[in-house]
């Protein structure tokens, strides 16, 4: 007799800590080999790296990873900020980026774009430490 999945979800909340996304990476992993969706890790953990990253370096306060199962080989990857500032490469009809072959930065998100099935951004208008800021999500 076939089972089906239960839908899933977990979010962990990282503190303003250079290591926190290294953390969060770790425990990404830890859940898609609990749910057997190890082949999925590799674009999993590389859309969470930029987008926690991101988070990190261009925010002040604290941050969080969801994921979220959509059915069998399917996943959602979403790193939540306080800051409700869109960035560029997430904002609808974003043109492709050129940069310049020395940047040393700017690529994250544009890796973002390339390899997430799709993405969004839903910006919460409200403030407040969940309430507030924006959420942007990958599809894997």
């Amino acid at each position: 007799m076939a089972t089906v999945s239960p839908s899933w979800n977990y979010t962990l909340h990282l503190p303003r800590d250079l290591r926190a996304p290294g953390v969060a990476r770790a425990t990404l992993r830890t859940a898609l080999a609990a749910h057997d969706l190890t082949q999925l890790t590799p674009t999993a953990e590389l859309l969470a790296s930029e987008l926690l990253t991101n988070a990190h370096a261009h925010t002040e306060g604290p941050y969080a990873l969801r994921i979220q199962s959509m059915g069998p080989d399917r996943l959602v990857v979403a790193v939540w900020d306080d800051d409700p500032t869109v960035p560029d490469a997430f904002k609808e009809g974003a043109p492709p980026v050129v940069l310049e072959q020395e940047a040393e930065h700017g690529r994250g998100l544009h890796l973002v774009r390339a390899c997430a099935d799709s993405l969004g951004v839903s910006v919460l208008r409200e403030r407040g430490a969940s309430t507030g800021g924006k959420l942007l999500w990958a599809v894997v």
